[in-house]
This record gives C-alpha cells, sequence and structure tokens, in this order.
C-alpha cells in the first residue's frame, strides 16, 4: 500500500514514513494525552478470567541457558553453538511486561472490533474467530526472528560509557523460531475489513502494567493496516508445537522484520479504526529520545537494525596453542545478511567469514572463521555483519535515553591461556 508524499511514493508499512502523514505532527504533551485516553478507551476488557494470572515465567530458567532479569530471561550465546538453525523454545528468550498468564485455548477467544469493520462492531459485540475457527483456515509457515527492541541496551553503558534506562540486555534478546499460523490478512478479510481503515490495535491478555504508579493498562500497539495486509501472521505454533505460554499460547502475532514489541503476545482482541490510534507503546515508549532526537520523540520503531553476535559467552576462556572455529550468527530487519567480517585483534585487521546454512530473508545466517591465537594474552573479537541493503554495524551506537536499537560492532573479549 502507498501513498504520495510530495510527489513521491510513500511505503505506508514503513511506520516512521506513515507517521508522517497521520493527521497532524502532535507534540510529546498531545501524544501522551491520547495515549492515556486510549488506555481509558480499552481497559474495561472483557474476558479477563482468560488470563488467569502467574507468577512470573512458567518454563525452567537453568543458568547455562538464561541470564534472568525480573520478568525477562536472556538467552546465553554459548548455549546456541552447536545447535540447529532454529532457537529451540527451551532456550528463545521470554521478555514480559508482567507475569506470563496461563489462557485456555478452549475458551480463548479472538475479538475484532471498531469502525474499520463492516458494521461497526463494538467491543461488546466484535466478530470473535475461535482457536478451532483458526486451526480451520489455510495455514502458513514463516521462518522469522524476534528481537526484543531493547537488545544489547547493556552494552550502552558497557561499550561506550552512556546510560540508557531499562533491562540492561546483553545480546540474547532475540530468536529465531518456524511460526505457523493464519495469516492477518486472512482473518481481517472475514471481519469485513473496510478499505477506509488505516490502523490496528492488537492487545494482549497478560495484566495491567504499572509504570511509575501509573496503570497503562494491557499491553498493545498500534499496527498500520497495510503492514497487516502484507505479511503478518496469527500464530499458534512455534517449532512445530503449540505455542508456549511464555511465548504467547495460544496466539500471539509475528510481525516479521519489525521490532519485538509489535509482536503482541497473548493476543486476544484487535482494534480496527479508519483513523490513527496511540498507545503508550507507540507515544512514550518506543520510540528515540535524547537530546538528538525532538522532544515528542522520532518515530514510532519499526524496522531491526543489523546485528551479530559470537556463540561464546563474554569473557571465555580459551586454550593456547591450537585452532579455535569461531562461530555465531547475524540478522537484520533490512533483509538477508550479505557478509560478515570477523577481527581478532579489535579491529585492526578483518577477515571474511564464511556463511552456511538456511538463509531466509526474515531470519538470520550462520557464519564460522578459523582462528588461531598468535599468543596467550586478552583479545576482542568483533564481528561486523553487512545486509543485502548495504546498511553495516557501525563503529558506535547512536545514543538514545531508553537505549533502542544497539548496532554497533561489538567487542567481545576473550582470554587465551
Amino acid at each position: 500500500m502507498t501513498s504520495s508524499i510530495g510527489g513521491m511514493d510513500a511505503d505506508l508499512t514503513d511506520e516512521s514514513v506513515y507517521e508522517r502523514i497521520r493527521a497532524g505532527r502532535l507534540t510529546r504533551r498531545g501524544l501522551l494525552r491520547l495515549s492515556a485516553g486510549a488506555a481509558g478507551a480499552v481497559l474495561a476488557a472483557p474476558d479477563r478470567a482468560l488470563a488467569a494470572p502467574a507468577t512470573g515465567i512458567v518454563k525452567p530458567l537453568p543458568p547455562e541457558l538464561f541470564v534472568p532479569h525480573g520478568t525477562n530471561a536472556e538467552m546465553r550465546w554459548e548455549a546456541m553453538r552447536g545447535r540447529g538453525y532454529l532457537t529451540p523454545a527451551d532456550r528463545f528468550f521470554v521478555r514480559n511486561h508482567v507475569a506470563t498468564p496461563r489462557v485456555d485455548a478452549r475458551t480463548w477467544r479472538l475479538k475484532l472490533w471498531g469502525d474499520g469493520l463492516h458494521r461497526s462492531p463494538t467491543e461488546e459485540r466484535p466478530v470473535e474467530f475461535t482457536y478451532e475457527d483458526l486451526l480451520g483456515m489455510p495455514a502458513e509457515t514463516l521462518t522469522a526472528f524476534i528481537e526484543c527492541t531493547g537488545n544489547a541496551r547493556g552494552l550502552y553503558a558497557s561499550q561506550q560509557g552512556q546510560q540508557a534506562s531499562g533491562t540492561p540486555w546483553g545480546l540474547g534478546a532475540v530468536g529465531v523460531a518456524r511460526w505457523r499460523g493464519v495469516r492477518l490478512a486472512t482473518v481481517l478479510e472475514r471481519a469485513g475489513l473496510l478499505r477506509e481503515a488505516v490502523d490496528l490495535l492488537p492487545r494482549g491478555l497478560d495484566a495491567d502494567y504499572v509504570d511509575k504508579g501509573e496503570n497503562l493498562g494491557r499491553v498493545r500497539r498500534p499496527l498500520p493496516v497495510a503492514k497487516a495486509l502484507k505479511d503478518v501472521l496469527l500464530a499458534y505454533e512455534m517449532n512445530g508445537a503449540p505455542l508456549p505460554p511464555d511465548h504467547g499460547h495460544p496466539v500471539r502475532l509475528v510481525v516479521p522484520s519489525w521490532v519485538g514489541i509489535a509482536s503482541i503476545k497473548w493476543l486476544g482482541d484487535i482494534r480496527v479504526s479508519t483513523r490513527p490510534l496511540y498507545s503508550p507503546w507507540n507515544t512514550r515508549f518506543y520510540r528515540l529520545f535524547g537530546p538528538d532526537h525532538p522532544p515528542e520523540g522520532g518515530a514510532p520503531l519499526t524496522r531491526t537494525n543489523v546485528k551479530s553476535a559470537f556463540e561464546l559467552p563474554f569473557d571465555a576462556v580459551l586454550a593456547a596453542g591450537r585452532t579455535h572455529l569461531l562461530t555465531g550468527r547475524s540478522w537484520s530487519g533490512n533483509g538477508r545478511v550479505r557478509s560478515v567480517a570477523v577481527s581478532a585483534d579489535g579491529g585492526a585487521t578483518w577477515h571474511r567469514a564464511r556463511l552456511h546454512g538456511p538463509r531466509p530473508a526474515r531470519g538470520w545466517v550462520r557464519w564460522e572463521l578459523p582462528w588461531r591465537p598468535h599468543a596467550p594474552g586478552r583479545y576482542e573479537l568483533l564481528a561486523r555483519a553487512t545486509d543485502e541493503t548495504g546498511a553495516t554495524q557501525p563503529a558506535t551506537a547512536p545514543y538514545n535515553t531508553f537505549g533502542y536499537l544497539f548496532g554497533a560492532v561489538v567487542r567481545h573479549p576473550v582470554t587465551v591461556r
């Protein structure tokens, strides 16, 4: 879907472009006012009993697989060494705003409502689909990564000396899975989508999120209809099995190549609107704020950037006098990674890594490079990826106060003994 802006076609699947043609340019105060109004409009949600609260994260978090961060859990990259292409569910990272809810698929309903549908169904009388309804629709499979927008946030401090607020993730808030489900476009068509519809507001069934004493309601984030119709999946399977509780059972959104907050888990309802929609998750959060950004923040974040990770722990100890096979993975929201260069001397010299295995457009690529250290001591390993658009990881990441989208080359320390 495109529109003309200044005589040029604009891709409305990119919210940073779409934001420019929303109804006027709002100040940050205006955006917060709108998001507060949106919160009040949707707090009285039906079927809250479907989401019986749980305590924290459901699945085990063995220390050899995860670094816990409160209601979140970061995958240890060394746990992926020697594994296949996909991230197993038992080591897929967890990003929760609150505790994982337990939702019964037998009584679950997906509810669609709003003036963007025929007959303008309300939240009290929505169009409903059961779990069995979705299972009976044409299914599609998509291999794609999901990545927390703040992945690598902790590196702003440790690598650039800049403090950012939020969970201090290393590089482990990302994973690739094979998702199976129904295209969101199929469900929207059956619900009676109007051509005039411009925005969706998917909302999860997790508990209300309270930020500094303020109840912001359940997690929800607007999604342009154009993106929804392009490639978004209502997923009910992950790696060939029903979604586990921590990853959105019974149904979640998978929004390929976009920041993880767009892929709403435990999906409960979707508002469909002929007007732009707002929530705290596209006004207060998930924009770039800071000295180099406008007071109201930049446009809502959409595509992820280019990143690379070694399948090694930080400060790993390697044996001297032998050749080591350095392995890792690289990914980008722009498309396939085209090449990866590795340095073992802090960036003084670079060597091209060998890419191998599957290379789906919305996944990651695995790579390897043999390395024989010339002497015992401390080393910094660097991996720098370039994607098919030509985007390359920079030496430093532009700063923002929430620490989103750290995409700089990571300096990975190891010791050779």
